[in-house]
């Protein structure tokens, strides 16, 4: 009897692993889609200084709602997939199309204003988070993250990763025409 048992071993731990990979290949579970606790709840409570050495006023909760729809950009000079998406920001703000304030997550300040002197700088307000304090509030994962934040100040929506064109077109310029 012990020793049939031993050759269904096998075939449970099989099984098992043929069940994990199956929800794995669910389309309905995307693996890249992180929940936010933070939709639908008002943006924390922050206060961010400028990047030091630069021109641009920092960025705080007082800054979001305020009457306007915001998309809120967290980025570093160290994050390749922030320069990848940064091309966006940019058509958006020369299209004037959405008011885009950053948050410069923990980098050094040289390095953050070099790398906005090169790409350019979509960012109406930019506020120096150099010890990601602030970026544990805002619960992000990693960099870039990017948030809609309506005309009161809610959340409504999370973007982790870059953000590709499609992904523009079909998912974030919909959400924001419909809080404007």
């Amino acid at each position: 009897m012990l020793l049939r048992l031993l050759f269904l071993f096998p075939l449970l731990i099989f099984a098992v692993g043929a069940y994990f990979f199956y929800l794995g290949l669910d389309p309905a579970r995307d693996p890249s889609t992180i929940p936010s606790v933070l939709i639908d709840q008002p943006a924390p409570a922050f206060e961010l200084p400028a990047i030091t050495g630069g021109d641009q006023p920092g960025f705080s909760t007082g800054d979001l709602g305020n009457g306007e729809v915001t998309l809120v950009n967290v980025f570093a000079s160290w994050c390749l997939p922030c320069r990848a998406e940064h091309p966006l920001f940019m058509d958006l703000a020369a299209e004037e199309r959405v008011r885009i304030l950053g948050i410069n997550y923990k980098d050094e300040p040289e390095e953050a204003l070099a790398w906005l002197e090169e790409l350019g700088n979509p960012y109406e307000r930019i506020g120096a988070d150099e010890e990601g304090r602030v970026g544990i509030e805002w619960g992000i994962s990693g960099v870039p993250e990017t948030f809609v934040v309506d005309r009161e100040g809610t959340i409504r929506y999370r973007h982790v990763g870059p953000i590709h064109p499609v992904e523009l077109e079909e998912l974030i310029l919909p959400i924001l025409e419909r809080l404007q």
